[in-house]
């Protein structure tokens, strides 16, 4: 069993939505951290229908309930009108709920009620290392990804194969987010080629035999359903000329492993670059929303190709990645000519190293692990 970071920011006396890709283990946490709440579970058929038949019933059934009992209402996307009965409760009785889901994108587009802003918006990732603790493996996860069933699993490309299909049938199709499935089965296979990658949209438009608006759209699908983030381009105060375009990165390595039909990834492979520079946004997505920080996640690169992988805050730390145990003057270029431009930034590399070292030019060289402990203790932002 793992122990959830997010168990820290959610608090019992607000009203709080929990939003989090399928699977990554919402409900276990709240019932862990909740063992006393009142679980609604629209997945369940019969709770589907009787709500969506008759969302009232709601108010009827807490009103045999104690007051200060939480009420958890899981994948609370499936039947929009229930809000209005939370939104109403909360004003008549201050009753508090946590309303937990995979995607709020039907809630928008449906223009469902959101509460007007008086609940609080949380993010529930997929694991993260100091999560896994001893049990981490960085290998583990680059192969596996991180949702808990499938780290865990000694079959993890059956279960993210199965993953993909759950996630077209039941995410996608069940909740009409798109008309053309078949399409959007395409786009999955060309947006994993773009993994960590500047988006062309043109380009992906092209490959899919769809338009540019549509390609656009389908991304903003696997945003909503928090599979996919883009990464914006750092362009505050440069003298070069920088590539203005985001990144993209999927959620889950693991996902992308499935959609590409990759083989086991493996030190001083040619996929384990892309594969570690997910992995690493994942943590740093992660640290910033459980630690309830603030600052910008951002990547630099120039028009001539000099780049560094992430930047954060206001040029504050430039963190450039090497999936390799052995680091040469000729990788330390990106965080040097960052530097020039900033030169009171923080310069770290994160590889494969087996011993933190600190160059002349001040540049610490993190082995990954090392860099990981220091993060999640909050020594590094």
């Amino acid at each position: 069993m793992f122990d959830r970071k997010i168990r820290n920011n959610l608090r019992n006396t607000e009203t709080s939505f929990l939003w989090g890709p399928r699977q990554v283990g919402k409900t276990t946490a709240l019932k862990l951290q909740y063992p006393q709440a009142v679980f609604l579970d629209l997945l369940e058929s019969d709770q589907f229908r009787k709500y969506t038949t008759r969302p009232q019933i709601l108010s009827e059934e807490l009103l045999a309930i104690p007051h200060e009992q939480l009420v958890v209402i899981d994948e609370i996307q499936r039947v929009p009108e229930l809000l209005n009965e939370v939104h109403r409760l909360m004003e008549k009785t201050g009753r508090h709920f946590i309303l937990s889901g995979s995607s709020a994108r039907k809630l928008k587009r449906g223009h469902a009620n959101l509460l007007g802003g008086r609940a609080i918006r949380h993010e529930m990732f997929g694991l993260v290392s100091a999560e896994v603790g001893p049990l981490f493996d960085l290998m583990r996860f680059l192969n596996h990804g991180n949702l808990p069933r499938h780290y865990l699993s000694s079959e993890p490309k059956r279960l993210q194969k199965s993953y993909v299909s759950d996630y077209l049938k039941e995410e996608v199709a069940a909740e009409g987010l798109t008309r053309n499935l078949p399409a959007f089965a395409d786009f999955l296979r060309v947006a994993a080629l773009m993994d960590t990658e500047i988006v062309n949209f043109a380009n992906a438009a092209a490959e899919c035999g769809v338009s540019q608006p549509t390609v656009k759209g389908y991304f903003g699908i696997l945003e909503d359903t928090l599979l996919g983030r883009f990464l914006p381009s750092f362009t505050e105060k440069v003298k070069r000329r920088v590539i203005a375009a985001p990144r993209f990165f999927f959620s889950n390595v693991g996902i992308v492993n499935s959609l590409l039909k990759r083989g086991v990834i493996e030190v001083k492979t040619e996929i384990i670059g892309s594969a570690f520079e997910s992995f690493i946004c994942h943590e740093l997505f992660a640290h910033r929303s459980y630690g309830e920080l603030d600052h910008n996640i951002c990547y630099w690169r120039t028009a001539s190709g000099i780049e560094v992988d992430f930047i954060l805050g206001s040029a504050d730390i430039a963190i450039e990645l090497k999936a390799k145990d052995s680091i040469g003057g000729r990788d330390l270029g990106g965080l040097k000519a960052f530097a020039e431009e900033f030169p009171k930034c923080r310069k770290i590399l994160v590889s494969l190293v087996d011993r933190k070292r600190i160059t002349n030019e001040g540049i610490e060289i993190y082995p990954v692990q090392e860099f990981l402990e220091e993060l999640w203790e909050g020594n590094i932002i």
